[in-house]
C-alpha cells in the first residue's frame, strides 16, 4: 500500500487539444505559461512548478465537473481576469478563495484559484461541522 511520501506532487498535465497553434495562443499568450519545446504533434509548456503537455489530436473534454485548478496570486488573478474577459466560463464561483472557471479553446475545464488546501480546510473547519477534518 502507498503511502502519502510515495507522491510528492503532479508530475505534468497532458491535454488533447484540435488545434496546437490556437492552444498556445491560449496557454502562452493568455496565461502567460513559457513555452518549452514545440514539435510537429505536441508542445511542452512551464508555469512555476507546472509541467503542460498539449498533445495534437481529437479532444473530448468531461462534461462533469473534472477540471485542473491553477494556483494564482491575489494580483495575478486581477490582471488574468482583465486579460480573459469574453472567455467563456462553465461554472460560478461557490467556493472559498477568489476562482475563475474557464474553459479552453477546446473546452478543457480550468480552474484559477487564489488559496491553498489550507485555507480551504480552514473554511471548511469554520463553515461546516459535517465535515471530517484530519490534522
Amino acid at each position: 500500500m502507498a503511502t502519502g511520501s510515495d507522491i510528492s506532487g503532479v508530475n505534468h498535465i497532458t491535454l488533447v487539444v484540435a488545434d496546437l497553434d490556437r492552444a498556445l495562443g491560449f496557454y502562452r499568450d493568455m496565461l502567460g505559461l513559457r513555452l518549452r519545446a514545440y514539435g510537429p504533434s505536441f508542445a511542452y509548456l512551464e508555469g512555476g512548478a507546472l509541467w503542460l503537455c498539449l498533445e495534437l489530436g481529437q479532444a473530448r473534454p468531461a462534461q462533469d465537473d473534472s477540471h485542473i485548478a491553477l494556483s494564482v496570486t491575489e494580483a495575478g488573478f486581477a490582471h488574468l481576469g482583465e486579460r480573459l474577459k469574453g472567455v467563456p466560463l462553465w461554472k460560478d464561483n461557490r467556493s472559498e478563495g477568489a476562482s475563475l472557471y474557464l474553459r479552453d479553446p477546446d473546452g478543457h475545464k480550468l480552474e484559477l484559484h487564489v488559496g491553498t488546501l489550507a485555507s480551504r480546510i480552514d473554511h471548511c473547519r469554520a463553515n461546516d461541522p459535517t465535515i471530517q477534518i484530519f490534522d
